[in-house]
């Protein structure tokens, strides 16, 4: 056998040397691969987990929904997803004066495609807006002029201020039409009166003039 040389042995290990690392990178690409077909088929394109996040993205649209009955402004309305009565009510322009809203459950989810229909208390006037203007009753001669103010809001007793109007907010002492403005500015930003006792929030309204007001308005 003849002698092999230092050079030519140094050749054989370094040659030895990279047939083993070109052979331990292909066993480990062909591992790799063999683990991504195995999650592509665990996991098809298209499949229910996948189309569950479409379909639950889809649904979150929000709802339309048909406001009818004693409001202002019966009509199709869009709301969020999770709405409630009460803001569809709200969007159709709020219940007329003779609205009966105890026979809607206010707090209730809508649903896509629900019709929500608001009912007139027996004996209201049908049509009669939330708001619409009384004849004021004529004032016994000699009266009062503060207590003839107190009752000239309308006949039917002291102003709504969630469905008061513009013109019916101008009637009260001491409020003019840039203070009936604002009043009405407050409502629409903060969803409504929760207490008369809220008018000291309104610029303009300070104490004694709610004071006055207390008498005149309710919610």
């Amino acid at each position: 056998m003849p002698e092999v040389s230092r050079p030519q042995l140094a050749v054989y290990l370094a040659a030895a040397v990279a047939i083993a690392l070109i052979g331990a990178r292909y066993l480990h690409e062909r591992a790799a691969s063999a683990v991504g077909a195995a999650a592509s088929a665990g996991t098809p394109r298209g499949s229910d987990s996948t189309r569950g996040v479409r379909l639950e993205r889809a649904s979150g649209g929000g709802v339309v929904v048909h406001v009818v009955g004693a409001v202002r402004r019966p009509g199709v309305y869009r709301l969020k997803a999770g709405a409630r009565v009460d803001e569809a009510v709200r969007r159709a322009g709020g219940p007329l004066r003779g609205a009966e809203l105890s026979g809607l459950n206010l707090a209730s989810k809508l649903e896509d495609g629900r019709q929500v229909l608001v009912p007139l208390r027996a004996g209201a006037a049908p049509g009669a807006r939330a708001g619409a203007a009384a004849p004021a009753p004529a004032a016994a001669s000699g009266s009062d002029p503060a207590a003839a103010a107190a009752v000239a809001p309308g006949a039917s007793g002291p102003i709504d201020l969630n469905t008061a109007t513009l013109e019916q907010l101008d009637t009260l002492a001491g409020v003019g039409p840039a203070t009936a403005q604002k009043i009405l500015a407050y409502r629409q930003q903060h969803g409504g009166f929760r207490s008369v006792d809220e008018l000291d929030q309104v610029p303009g309204i300070g104490a004694k003039k709610l004071a006055a007001l207390r008498p005149l308005v309710r919610v």
